[in-house]
């Protein structure tokens, strides 16, 4: 499957919690980070819990702290909800006027004319909140 997101790169070891990064092709928000002291002969290792933005599948990674690894691109913006199509709305982002359909997801309650707050990667989009 070809992305569709732009990335760019970022070593491990600087990452935080609630970032972005992009696992086996996911894009994830990181929940949880825990390092392990290098051994021996080893290299310090880190731990990642996150969750798919998109879809909500928990993944884990574990990779030295010093590897590279893929962060996504995300464009947040403001929106306005036009129409309810049943299991997707329709929104206006406020500054270009372009119009995107959203799946619903946890929003179920909004309707016309509410003000949201929205990311977008590529050709995946979801609402973050309720403005």
């Amino acid at each position: 499957m070809a992305r569709d997101f732009e990335i760019k790169f970022a070593q491990v070891g600087q990452l935080k919690e609630k970032q972005f990064i992009v696992i086996d092709d996911v894009i994830c928000r990181i929940d949880t980070i825990a390092k392990s002291k290098p051994g021996k002969h080893g290299a310090a290792k880190v731990r990642m819990t996150a969750t798919a933005v998109f879809s909500g599948q928990k993944m884990n990674l574990l990779k030295p702290s010093s590897e590279d690894v893929e962060v996504p691109i995300i464009d947040k913006g403001n929106a306005q909800i036009i129409a309810d199509l049943g299991t997707k709305y329709q929104i206006m982002d406020t500054a270009d006027y372009k119009t995107y359909e959203v799946d619903k997801a946890e929003f179920e309650d909004l309707g016309p004319g509410v003000e949201i707050e929205y990311m977008k990667a590529g050709s995946l989009i979801k609402i973050s909140r309720k403005k």
